[in-house]
Parts: structure tokens; C-alpha cells; sequence
């Protein structure tokens, strides 16, 4: 991973890397441990959240692992440059932080579930880094496909306030913006499942070990 001395600042669309029209690398074709295709169309009945929660190696091994979540892949979201590579990403001049799709059975594993998965796997007050990983790429953020899904992940946004308040930590700096206008490019074929092929490899992702209430909203409504 790479760090940085300076202190990150998220680059205007002007100061942004120009970036390209096509990405310049191909994308595997099938997850690597749940045998799906990576990339869409996806079946009819599934449905598609965003995360973003630091280096993007741990944070997709969470939610593969997570039942009812049908394929994941990491990438590059919520910046300005077209296509960018993992080079250009970790520079800080793309804006997009390091992101991991799901594609999930909703009959299966709630939205709110998934929340849960999020919020306990990284430390989501801790702005511009995660852990000793420096960089605008690893903030976390929720990009959301939905009026649904933005509701219920603001409800689980203050409701782990609570419990991170009570426990002594700050306040969350997650970014929850809507994916639309925020495109979500795949990254390069050996991030894909990375700790899959690399089992003993680098995972920078860590909670705060205080647990997530889900169904908070729902029940104080």
C-alpha cells in the first residue's frame, strides 16, 4: 500500500488526472471463490451496494464470506478521473477511494446487513486513512443505488454513532452520496479476490470492535 507524508486532500475536477475513455486492462471473467461473473448484467432479483472501507483486499474477503452475496469485485468510486489505474488512484489526483461492489439475493441478506458487515470491518472515524494506510483512497464512503437503500444506510450511519459515542470514539466521517454520478470502475485483474490468491497477504482493514445495532430506525420509528 502506499503512504504518504503530506496530508491527503481531495483533488477539484480540475486538478483531477485526465484519465481515458477505455480502461486499459481486461476484468476476469468469474469470482475466484463464489464461481459468479464479476461483472453485470446480474441476474433478475439481485440488487447492488457500494462500499468503500479502506485497502479494498480485506474489505471484499468480508462480504464474500458474508452469506447471500452472489459475487463482489473491488474498484474505483466516488472520484473524478475516467478509467483510472491503481497508480493513478493512490496518487491522491483521481478523488476515488478504493470500493468493493456486492451483488446480493436481498432474500437472502438484508441491506441492513450488510451495513452491519461495513460498519464493525473498518474504523469509519478516521477520515482520510484507514488504520496505518494514508490516502484520500481510503475513506470510507457509501454509495447508494437507492432512496431505500440511502435511508436505511443514514438510519444505520446514526445509530452507530450512538454506540461508537458511548465507546469513546468521534465522529464518523463516512461519505453516503448516491452512485449515481459516481461510476464505479473495476480495478485491475490481480486486485479481484487478491486475498483469495494471496491468502497470507496484506490486509489493512481492522474494526473498532464495537458492534453495529441493526433494526434501531425501524423500532424507535
Amino acid at each position: 500500500m502506499f503512504l504518504s507524508r503530506r496530508v491527503p486532500e481531495l483533488p477539484t475536477a480540475e486538478q483531477a488526472l485526465k484519465g481515458r475513455p477505455d480502461p486499459t486492462f481486461s476484468v476476469p471473467d468469474r469470482h475466484t471463490v463464489l464461481g459468479n461473473p464479476l461483472l453485470g448484467p446480474y441476474p433478475e432479483g439481485l440488487e447492488v451496494a457500494d462500499f468503500g472501507m479502506g485497502c479494498f483486499w480485506g474489505a471484499e474477503r468480508a462480504f464474500w464470506q458474508t452469506p447471500g452475496v452472489w459475487t463482489t469485485l473491488v474498484g474505483y468510486q466516488g472520484g473524478h478521473t475516467p478509467n483510472p489505474t491503481y497508480e493513478e488512484a493512490c496518487s491522491g489526483l483521481t478523488g476515488h477511494t478504493e470500493a468493493v461492489r456486492v451483488v446480493f439475493d436481498p432474500s437472502v441478506v438484508s441491506y441492513e446487513q450488510l451495513l452491519k458487515v461495513f460498519w464493525e470491518s473498518h474504523n469509519p472515524t478516521q477520515g482520510f486513512r484507514q488504520g496505518n494506510d494514508r490516502g484520500t483512497q481510503y475513506r470510507s464512503a457509501i454509495y447508494t443505488h437507492s432512496a431505500t437503500q440511502s435511508a436505511t444506510a443514514e438510519a444505520s450511519r446514526q445509530a452507530y454513532q450512538k454506540v461508537l459515542t458511548g465507546s469513546g470514539y468521534g465522529t464518523i466521517t463516512t461519505e453516503l452520496l448516491p452512485s449515481e454520478g459516481r461510476p464505479f470502475y473495476p480495478a485491475e485483474g490481480y486486485h479481484q479476490q487478491y486475498l483469495d490468491k494471496n491468502p497470507a497477504g496484506y490486509c489493512g482493514i481492522g474494526g473498532t470492535g464495537v458492534s453495529c445495532p441493526i433494526g434501531v430506525a425501524q423500532a424507535e420509528g
